[in-house]
């Protein structure tokens, strides 16, 4: 049984290692002295992600070449697999008329998302290159904000009349098929454009030439409008499992499409811009970002958070006659702190992910606080009695104290421990839900901000109850 292990292993390894490196082939076809038309042929058979993979490992003089040697549709492909930053560099390496060939294969919404990372000047000449067709395209995807759902749409499908008959559709598909990709579902207009529904391709195909059009359009298809905001109906999306869906204007005339690709790649945008924010940055980075670049990214909070933290030193400072007469308090401070952080950034996850539901009452939202709450005074609860005993059995035997004194010492770090949770669980949930009431992203409630506030909280309820308790009350210290 064991060999048969061992030698599946030593199968799959060897496929792996016998897998074709197609990057590097097709470094090699550039850098020979192949014709350009031998050249061409060749790249052909790669797929357009392995040309876009190996162009970063391409040198300048290399990838101009390469521009030259494949064709407007064959870069095309390549370039719809790259980074809207990559891709925009590649572009300025190209000259305006190849551009602007490559852009005329690109989706609209690639190509617009391509030349708004092009200098003002280079745009308008690439612009000025296209077909009026492409040209209204992108120029319309222009129109919307960053931050509209209509600037990630694409004009890539079918659009029937409802007035059509059976054979009348089929003849449309067909001549539209030729030009657009997205051909698995059909949305219908009527005579002033308006959004009416949709037919699926399945069914169009499989009806009888005299069954009416009407019976196959679905008029309850979801969609959405081209002004809502990204973070309005990113969750309408999410529900549907929709290849695509009709994106419309304020009139209820149809525009384009948002693909399931798309939304994928909305909601990974809008995850990794939420991620950015939980860590404290003002924007997302990357590996290839220069150093000042991030910098510059990671300062605003940085500085904002030293602030802060100076606070926090100078509550600290306050306690300093604690500290004196009971010396040994300070070895257990990072336990109360870091504890009060962490639950506090766990509850500022569970919420911001909860908020993402744009249809929560306030009664659902009083629900989370006392949820938040009760699992923080739970889990401060358990903790605390643990601490009580470890802390106690530890300061009593290693640190040959009293046990009067040692149990009396864990004890208030027991109910410390047990406070801070309590109240960095309602401070991680109820900061994102004041964020969000004030119409500001809750995600901008970032980890560190939120550690920073509990770490305060922390040090006032530790300090605060070692006074009251171990020098007030029962008179220990120095």
């Amino acid at each position: 049984m064991i060999k048969e292990h061992t030698e599946a292993a030593v199968t799959v390894e060897e496929a792996v290692a016998a897998r074709p490196d197609y990057e590097n082939e097709i470094i090699a076809i550039v850098r020979s002295t192949a014709s350009p038309k031998a050249a061409q042929s060749k790249l052909e058979d790669y797929h357009g992600n392995d040309v876009a993979q190996a162009m970063s490992s391409l040198s300048l003089s290399e990838r101009k070449k390469l521009y030259r040697i494949c064709t407007a549709a064959m870069l095309g492909e390549a370039f719809e697999h790259l980074e809207d930053e990559e891709a925009a560099a590649y572009f300025n390496e190209m000259d305006i008329k190849k551009a602007a060939a490559v852009l005329e294969e690109l989706d609209a919404d690639t190509a617009a998302d391509i030349l708004h990372n092009q200098p003002k000047d280079k745009r308008e000449l690439m612009l000025d290159a296209l077909s009026p067709e492409a040209r209204k395209d992108i120029r319309l995807l222009f129109s919307f904000d960053e931050d509209e759902i209509g600037s990630k749409m694409t004009t890539d499908c079918i659009v029937l009349r409802e007035n059509l008959t059976v054979p009348q559709a089929m003849e449309a598909l067909v001549l539209q098929a030729r030009e657009n990709d997205n051909i698995s579902t059909l949305f219908v207009v009527d005579v002033d454009d308006e959004f009416y529904g949709a037919i699926e391709l399945r069914d169009l195909i499989t009806a009888d030439k005299a069954t009416p059009l009407e019976e196959l359009i679905v008029t309850s298809f979801p969609y959405v409008y081209a002004r809502e905001t990204i973070d309005d109906c990113i969750e309408k999306l999410k529900d549907y499992s929709e290849a695509s869906i009709p994106v419309l204007d304020n009139s209820n005339k149809f525009l384009g499409i948002i693909t399931a690709q798309s939304v994928i790649e909305v909601v990974d945008d809008e995850m990794g811009e939420d991620y950015a924010k939980l860590a404290g940055l003002t924007a997302e980075e990357d590996l290839k970002e220069p150093l000042l670049q991030s910098v510059k990214k990671r300062i605003p909070w940085l500085l904002a958070l030293l602030g802060l933290g100076m606070v926090v030193s100078t509550v600290v400072g306050a306690f300093e006659s604690v500290v004196q007469s009971l010396t040994l308090i300070m070895a257990f401070q990072s336990l109360i702190l870091d504890m009060a952080g962490n639950v506090g950034t766990q509850s500022l996850a569970v919420t911001i992910r909860v908020l993402m539901d744009e249809n929560l009452t306030f009664r659902q939202k009083g629900k989370l606080v006392v949820k938040e709450t009760r699992v923080g005074f739970c889990n401060g609860l358990l903790l605390g009695l643990l601490s009580v005993l470890f802390v106690g059995l530890y300061i009593t035997f290693a640190k040959h104290r009293d046990p009067g004194f040692a149990f009396a010492v864990s004890g208030c770090i027991g109910i410390s421990l047990l406070l801070a949770m309590l109240i960095s669980s309602a401070v991680g949930t109820l900061i994102p839900l004041l964020f969000k009431k004030m119409k500001i992203d809750p995600a901008v409630a970032s980890g560190p901000l939120i550690t920073t506030i509990n770490d305060l909280v922390a040090v006032i309820t530790y300090y605060g109850l070692s006074r009251i308790l171990l020098i007030d009350l029962l008179h220990f210290g120095t």
